[in-house]
């Protein structure tokens, strides 16, 4: 699933929350700005958001701000204070007693109150009223389950069907892993200040973010030097160098040649779509080994792929192997002896390869099949998929993605791509954040496709770490573009094929 992004605004690193304490502190102390200064200039950005986006906000009605005890209710003074200022109604709620309220979100508070700004204390009888409402509540120090009057307020909020606008991210959102609270609101609108949150952009983050803007608060760019991102976003910058215009005296032998393993009994579509994508995307030529009984399945759906019987003694599957520049192991293999047999030999090549579906589930079930394989290799789990090769539930997967696909690169040495909103790579130079695709590409196939694509990348020699970031790029761009052409429902998997290869080509002739 994609979040709506200010495109050509938003930075390409992303933090976690304490990272972006810090490079508060930082500006702080580097450029002699005191924290009231940014918190108004926070204040402001967001409050400038809100009327672009509302530009015709009622002067009866106005907006209702929900603020906590934080510095992020503090930004909510700061948004009420100059609504006040343009005549625009301001309805303040104060989730913690303001005599509470400490430092910058003290004054901000005392600020309002100087300017006339009424604020009413949180009671059970509050409703949510106003043209828009503005989520100051929570912010990045969430630790924990949201209870009480933080949890009433954001279900009185999500059930209002009032537009929302989130300050810096929506109150019960983790920043660091993207998990929910509990509940976290679902904005409309969400400006984010300082350092881009990883958690926003990952698992529930595309959900409840809305569209998503940066605000940087004037910070210079040498105070982002003192720290090192968590997380890079993929952009197609992070490739063009990758992917050069063929040379013009090209034949089929000098772009690789694929060979995808799979499609067990009554399971051939798997393989069909990893193949089809894998000669979309540009590799020379495509073998499949298969079942003996779909061979002719590929002869009449795609001819320029080679399809090979296997039987129960493999042959012809060292012949096969023998001149292959990279393996797709897993699409429709199931999990009997005949892909465990498939799997093993594969893993004893020195092949580069992407291991997807069953053949990630067999691993899981035996660790040791891959313990001993030296091939480099790409693993492409879902979270489902993902647990069972961490030996925990999806739920704790999706709890922490970011954690997840760390361990699993730890676990089993391997490039990893944690699939699903806010697809994950993690490899030698650290983890990579896609943030396009979107709800339509949960169906079935969609990974079967991706590994065709990463297989078909690896032959063509892009190393696994390169081959990975590419492809879930291309693989989550095509979705796009293909969901803006017929919308979300009912896309097909194959249906993006089309669209990846256009895609590669634009990049590859330097059209992008």
């Amino acid at each position: 699933m994609s979040v709506s992004l200010s495109q050509g605004r938003l930075p390409v690193s992303l933090y976690r929350a304490e990272q972006v304490r810090r490079l508060d502190q930082a500006a702080i102390e580097a450029e002699g700005i005191d924290g009231y200064t940014l918190m108004q200039r926070a204040g402001q950005a967001a409050f400038d958001a809100l009327l672009n986006r509302w530009p015709d906000l009622s002067r009866t009605v106005g907006i209702q701000i929900f603020c906590g005890a934080g510095n992020n209710g503090g930004d909510g003074y700061v948004v009420a204070l100059l609504a006040h200022k343009q005549q625009i109604p301001a309805r303040v709620i104060a989730l913690a007693d303001p005599e509470t309220l400490q430092g910058e979100a003290l004054q901000a508070y005392q600020d309002c109150v100087a300017a006339g700004v009424k604020t009413e204390l949180w009671h059970d009888e509050i409703g949510v009223s106003g043209d828009v409402v503005v989520d100051a509540m929570l912010g990045t120090g969430l630790s924990g389950p949201i209870r009480g009057n933080y949890a009433e307020a954001i279900r009185r909020i999500n059930i209002s069907n009032t537009p929302v606008l989130a300050l810096d991210i929506p109150s019960g959102l983790n920043a660091d892993t993207g998990a929910e609270a509990g509940q976290a609101v679902r904005a409309d609108l969400t400006i984010t200040f300082v350092g881009m949150k990883q958690g926003l952009l990952t698992g529930a983050g595309p959900a409840v973010c809305g569209e998503l803007q940066f605000a940087g608060l004037e910070i210079a760019d040498r105070v982002y030097e003192q720290e090192q991102p968590a997380v890079q976003r993929l952009t197609h910058n992070n490739f063009v160098s990758l992917l050069p215009p063929r040379e013009r005296i090209a034949h089929k032998g000098m772009h690789g040649h694929v060979l995808v393993l799979g499609g067990n009994h009554g399971m051939a579509g798997a393989a069909v779509m990893a193949a089809e994508a894998g000669l979309a995307i540009g590799a020379g030529k495509v073998t499949v080994g298969t079942q003996p009984e779909h061979t002719t399945i590929f002869n009449i759906r795609c001819p320029e792929i080679m399809a090979y019987g296997l039987d129960q003694q493999l042959d012809p599957l060292d012949k096969l192997l023998a001149d292959k520049q990279a393996l797709v192991v897993g699409p429709g293999l199931d999990k009997t002896d005949w892909s465990l047999q498939v799997l093993t030999k594969a893993l004893a090549t020195e092949i580069p390869m992407v291991l997807d579906a069953d053949a990630l589930n067999l691993i899981a079930e035996q660790p040791e099949l891959i313990r001993n394989s030296t091939a480099p290799r790409v693993l492409t789990p879902h979270s489902g998929e993902a647990a069972r090769l961490l030996k925990c539930t999806a739920a704790e997967v999706e709890a922490d993605r970011i954690g997840a696909v760390r361990e699993m690169k730890e676990r089993y040495g391997s490039c990893v791509i944690l699939k699903g909103a806010g697809s994950l790579v993690t490899g030698p130079s650290g983890i990579r954040l896609c943030c396009h695709g979107n709800p339509g590409m949960a169906v079935a196939g969609m990974g079967d496709v991706l590994s065709g694509i990463v297989g078909s990348l690896l032959a063509q020699g892009l190393e696994p770490e390169q081959a990975a970031g590419v492809a879930v790029w291309l693989h989550a761009m095509a979705g796009d573009e293909c969901a803006a052409a017929s919308g979300e429902r009912g896309m097909r998997a194959t249906d993006l094929v089309p669209y990846a290869r256009k895609l590669i080509n634009k990049i590859s002739s330097g059209g992008w």
